[in-house]
């Protein structure tokens, strides 16, 4: 007997190393890219190749849900039948679990390593309204981890895992706002991962009301494609993730379209697991409250080598691009780079820095100068506005740690107002032919570099007063 399980333990391993050599391969020059950062110290990757989709195992086995007791009437409780399901998908070592036409209401279901989860074009997910049907965690709530309860879809600790088809995933409309008053928990989530690898999310149709809707966490080769994403809330928040794509996805939300994150203060800073290697591209964006995109204000873990091109901004509560932290967060916010983003319909513009006050102060802070967060290399090129009440609004930078390297290039159409710098070195500003603007073009204050001949002066801002070190050092608790 032992000799026999010997053998299935050597095959299982020659058939994995055999499947991840071509994966691995095909990470090619960006693996060799970031081997050569590490080496040299350097973070800035503006060219990288682009990250590999997660590759998912072919299924071993299909299962239908139907054929372990599935209803599929919206109203009959679906959660046993379905779970079981992917249950046993993964007791016969992974495949696909088919939920076929029908409406299937159910409480939170959990994923499990090697198992995907295929939404037939007529089928229907629909969250239960009751919150005992969602089990209480540890999961991450705006940069710390708290008890909440599960996500309507979630995983913990699995890999090689997929939401895919052209079904619907609705959340229920009993989970009103973010946080359970009474209980101070926060609400079920639509999807969530936490500490997976290789998640892909692709075609289907998904939709929350008052929480946030996708939240992959800790999780490395994360692919979101071609997924439509209707939120009262954010609609995907990447929470110190690394290698992520996001193409081809359409948001219409009511908080941030994206937001990219990494952890709050102390204990953020304490665990630093970063946000790294995001890719997103071909996204259509209409917000009604926040940002198209909004880097923070988490980033306590940091942020970096973050990659958007070839979007659409059709809609933005503030403004389209919103890059924002605080003193006590500590850590940095670098490498973004942004190409060739239409942007029209944003209530206040185009781009903003808030590197002063935007967020909530941490109970537990990174003091002093350490925990002004580290902010360089930012470029934005071949970008066309329409009707933008502001072009740029960059001044909230701390001058202790200014802006370092910052890239306005290739900047067209219409704005109320321009260009607002302060405590930035190494700017290089080209080509920004706007017009319909009233007052100057461009106005700074502490800027130093290229393409600021002609600018008008501006009053420094107020600064925070300096954050003390604590009695105590602070310790994970």
């Amino acid at each position: 007997m032992s000799v026999m399980l010997e053998r299935r333990r050597f095959l299982k391993t020659a058939v994995q190393s055999a499947l991840a050599a071509p994966v691995l391969a095909s990470f090619g020059p960006l693996g060799m890219a970031q081997d050569a950062a590490k080496k040299t110290g350097s973070t800035d990757t503006k060219t990288p190749a682009k990250k590999p989709s997660p590759t998912v195992p072919k299924p071993g086995v299909t299962l239908n849900i139907k054929d372990y007791g599935a209803v599929g009437d919206g109203k009959t409780k679906d959660t046993v039948a379905i779970q079981q399901t992917i249950e046993r998908c993964s007791a016969f070592g992974g495949g696909e679990v088919v939920v076929p036409s029908g409406q299937y209401l159910t409480g939170a279901l959990t994923l499990r390593s090697d198992v995907v989860l295929r939404i037939e074009k007529d089928a229907t997910m629909l969250g239960s309204p009751d919150m005992a049907d969602y089990p209480l965690a540890q999961v991450r709530w705006e940069g710390r981890w708290i008890t909440g309860y599960s996500a309507f879809i979630n995983a913990t600790d699995s890999d090689d895992i997929g939401i895919v088809g052209q079904g619907k995933i609705i959340g229920s409309e009993a989970v009103k706002g973010r946080v359970d008053r009474a209980t101070r928990r926060r609400l079920p989530a639509l999807l969530e991962f936490i500490n997976c690898k290789n998640v892909r999310v692709e075609d289907c149709y998904t939709q929350n009301y008052g929480m946030w809707s996708i939240h992959p966490t800790y999780c490395e080769n994360v692919s979101f494609k071609n997924v439509t994403v209707k939120s009262g809330a954010d609609g995907i928040d990447v929470d110190s993730c690394k290698h992520v794509i996001i193409d081809g996805c359409d948001f219409d939300t009511t908080d941030d379209c994206i937001s990219l994150k990494s952890g709050r203060g102390a204990e953020g800073y304490t665990i630093h697991r970063p946000t790294e290697d995001v890719h997103i591209s071909n996204c259509t964006f209409k917000d009604k409250t926040w940002a198209c995109i909004g880097i923070g204000s988490e980033t306590s873990g940091g942020i970096r080598n973050v990659h958007v091109q070839h979007c659409k901004c059709l809609g933005a509560g503030t403004f389209a691009i919103y890059i924002k932290s605080r003193p006590g967060r500590g850590a940095f916010i670098e490498n973004i780079y942004m190409n060739d983003l239409e942007v029209s319909g944003a209530k206040l513009g185009f781009l903003r820095f808030n590197i002063l006050n935007s967020g909530i102060a941490d109970e537990y802070l990174v003091p002093g100068d350490e925990g002004i967060p580290t902010i360089r290399n930012f470029s934005f090129t071949n970008i066309k506005v329409t009707d933008v009440p502001q072009l740029v609004e960059g001044t909230g930078i701390h001058p202790h740690k200014p802006l370092d390297g910052f890239v306005l290039e290739n900047v067209t159409g219409t704005c109320a107002k321009g260009i607002s710098l302060v405590n930035i070195k190494r700017a290089d500003l080209k080509n920004i032919k706007v017009t319909g603007f009233t007052g100057p073009l461009l106005s700074t204050y502490n800027v130093t570099g290229v393409g600021l001949a002609g600018a008008t002066k501006l009053e420094p801002p107020k600064v925070p007063d300096a954050i003390p070190a604590p009695s105590i050092p602070y310790k994970l608790h």
